[in-house]
């Protein structure tokens, strides 16, 4: 018999201690609460609504007195009818079924044939316990060796995990992500009894807004290295999910690129003042004398912000991206219009082809039928590359040639001819293009000549040092194309070729609108460009210090970033000892040294002597020519707050590209990022889930060629 103290009855009370009346407790309707005894324990007095009598108890008892179930320490109610007792016996019983259908049901996981006997579910409802056995009495134990590994609970995990991919949507690359082995390294070596991981509230918020101060402590060290190393400003514009105009800002050094902020613009008027201010307001957080560069797209606005930022911090340039720059240089070539007639006479063939290739494109893609037969004869797939792509045209006709035997199978087979549609005079159109070896050789000239520009645009397109490397890229470029083109038209190098003066002419105006004095002194202070071995290689080449067009630029530069005479009159003359190779620069490890060193290496062993021109060149030596690193935050940026999760905050948004980059970036100086599982483990993410790297092609990643340039290294290599 329980005593009236009993708590066994699986009553339920609130924080204050009174019942509440639930699916559990469903009878104390059928009593009125009078008051909880102020002991410990689930006593409540209560009177019965029947018989107006008193007691005092738990549910239990309330159960006990109503259904008239005797033997329990308390009288039956002698009010209680039949009628009474059915309506209350319905009552518990929709009450149990509403319980049990909101118990969680889980689907059994798969076993293996070794470990069916216990640590994974058998049924709907039927779950194993954490501790490696059958939460089913009478399943038999496993043997010794599954007890001593604990293989069923292994198993059971590894199912679990499995399935949170499964139902998550979770990309297979994230396997690779260190910090989720190690989460599930720690919980498995550690006793952790009763942890709950965070929910959906703790990491959003404060573990949000705790890993990032943890991050902003760990990027310290690179920020105090600023002053030494110096600092490039790189912004571009991208418009979220939910069309909001957003502004990036990173700061970019030799050690990689840093995300600052990202500024929602919405309602703005983004002209060249608000640029300017939102660029400036950037550039005193990190600290005037700090700053080299600021690198912006083309665009109108931002060269006259970038400007205002020149006239306000005279030491400060503004250069602009030179990515954007030989992209708008190949749309020029391969895309001319009809308002400039001399360009538009010799490269209009070139946009014919692309038309043509677009063309056949489409025709196979928009029809199942054609589509089918292409895939029965091509491993690739036909990808489009969309226009707004960087080098859109040329990564086309790369994919496209690559289809070429495939193409040629296609047409020529039975399918081909057996298959009537309503556009036959447009299949014998496609026909004829993939089997007249005109087009091919056109479009194996269009890939050669502008192979010189696409690989510098490669190049460029990278977040490593390359300011003080672009103006031999753009010399060493333009010969590349002469050559190729003067080889093609079996012409001399003393002749003139038509097609070429008008190639030379868009890739020199393009040079000239963006090369600044800036590109020059980091020129001018590579020591590269002063050894014979680097001199004797073209007949053209001369030292900096011997190019007039280079020395003045050079000249520019140096009266912006000293003011004062004395200061520029020493830093010249430090110049010359460093370009004539004389007193300290004399030595025989500083001349030879200057072919083989990394230019800042060079720097730091040989160029004590002059201390101004080597603070100068320390920071010039470091900084990239592009702002390819904001293209790639939009890609972060763009995988946080997809069409998914369009209804995030920009501010949380925000604080989650921070940590993301930045992680990013700290994690990539670790020896564990270069090898091993986690391997690279960031690259490429969910646009590489569905990559087979044996048998995936080259076109399945070709919208990626550029934005990873060493996975698409790897990749490529592989493929070849």
């Amino acid at each position: 018999m329980n005593s009236i103290g009993s708590s066994s009855d699986g009553n339920t009370s609130n924080n204050n201690g009174e019942h509440e009346e639930n699916d559990n407790t469903p009878l104390w309707k059928y009593v009125k609460k009078l008051e909880k005894d102020g002991k410990a324990g689930g006593n409540t007095s209560f009177q019965c609504n029947y018989c107006q009598r008193t007691f005092k108890g738990s549910y239990f008892r309330v159960k006990s007195h109503l259904l008239k179930l005797k033997g329990n320490g308390i009288a039956c109610c002698t009010k209680v009818t039949n009628a009474h007792l059915m309506e209350m016996e319905k009552v518990m019983e929709e009450a149990e079924l509403r319980v049990k259908m909101a118990q969680l049901r889980d689907v059994p996981l798969p076993t293996s044939n070794t470990s069916s006997q216990g640590g994974s579910n058998s049924g709907l409802g039927v779950s194993s316990n954490w501790y490696g056995t059958s939460s089913d009495p009478k399943k038999r134990k496993g043997n010794p060796i599954e007890k001593a590994f604990n293989l069923n609970l292994r198993e059971q995990l590894d199912g679990e995990i499995a399935r949170m991919f499964y139902t998550g949507g979770l990309s297979f690359q994230f396997s690779r992500n260190p910090h989720y082995v190690n989460a599930f390294r720690i919980a498995c070596s550690k006793t952790l009894p009763g942890y709950q991981p965070p929910g959906y509230n703790m990491l959003r918020t404060s573990l949000l807004q705790k890993e990032k101060n943890n991050i902003e402590e760990c990027l310290q060290p690179m920020k105090r290295a600023w002053q030494s190393k110096g600092v490039s400003v790189c912004s571009d514009g991208w418009s979220d999910a939910q069309r909001r105009p957003l502004i990036n800002v990173i700061a970019v050094c030799e050690s990689g690129p840093m995300f600052l902020k990202a500024i929602n613009c919405e309602g703005e008027c983004k002209d060249k003042f608000f640029m300017a201010n939102l660029l400036i307001e950037s550039i005193r957080k990190i600290g005037p004398q700090n700053v080299v560069q600021v690198v912006t797209d083309n665009a109108p606005v931002c060269k006259a912000a970038g400007h205002i930022i020149e006239v306000k911090f005279k030491h400060i340039f503004w250069t602009p991206c030179v990515v954007h720059t030989l992209n708008l240089a190949l749309k020029n070539i391969c895309s001319p219009v009809p308002r400039n007639p001399e360009v538009y006479e010799q490269c209009s063939w070139i946009s014919t082809i692309s038309s043509d290739v677009w063309f056949i494109k489409n025709f196979i893609m928009n029809h199942n039928m054609r589509l089918s037969m292409y895939n029965d004869h091509c491993k690739l797939k036909l990808l489009s590359v969309a226009e707004t792509r960087f080098a859109s045209t040329i990564v086309m006709l790369k994919g496209f040639k690559q289809v070429k035997q495939g193409l040629e199978q296609m047409v020529i087979s039975d399918q081909w001819d057996i298959y009537k549609e309503d556009d036959v005079i447009k299949a014998r159109t496609v026909k004829e293009k993939i089997l007249d070896e005109c087009f091919w050789e056109d479009i194996d000239y269009i890939l050669n000549f502008t192979n010189p520009i696409y690989e510098m645009l490669r190049l460029s397109d990278t977040d490593m040092p390359c300011l003080h490397l672009i103006y031999e890229w753009w010399d060493s470029m333009i010969e590349k194309v002469k050559a190729i083109i003067y080889r093609k038209e079996r012409k001399q190098l003393n002749q003139e070729s038509l097609f070429f003066n008008v190639v030379h002419e868009i890739l020199k105006s393009r040079w000239t609108k963006s090369s600044t004095p800036l590109h020059c002194l980091a020129h001018s202070l590579n020591p590269k460009y002063y050894c014979k071995e680097w001199l004797d290689m073209s007949p053209n080449r001369c030292p900096p210090h011997k190019d007039i067009e280079i020395t003045r630029e050079r000249k520019k530069c140096i009266e912006r970033f000293f003011s004062n005479e004395v200061e520029r009159r020493t830093v010249n003359e430090e110049y010359a000892s460093f370009s004539a190779c004389i007193e300290d620069f004399s030595g025989m490890d500083s001349m030879k040294d200057r072919g083989f060193m990394a230019p800042v290496k060079w720097w730091v062993i040989h160029g004590a002597s002059t201390p101004k021109l080597q603070t100068i060149a320390l920071k010039l030596l470091g900084h990239p020519s592009s702002s390819s690193c904001c293209e790639r935050n939009w890609s972060t940026y763009n995988f946080i707050h997809s069409i998914k999760r369009n209804k995030i905050t920009p501010e949380r948004a925000e604080d989650l590209v921070f940590v993301h980059s930045n992680l990013r970036l700290l994690s990539r100086k670790r020896p564990e990022y270069k090898e091993g599982e986690t391997h690279m483990w960031d690259v490429g993410g969910d646009a590489f889930d569905s990559m087979d790297l044996e048998n995936a092609g080259v076109l399945e990643i070709a919208n990626l060629s550029l934005d990873e340039p060493d996975l698409e290294g790897i990749i490529f290599t592989q493929d070849e």
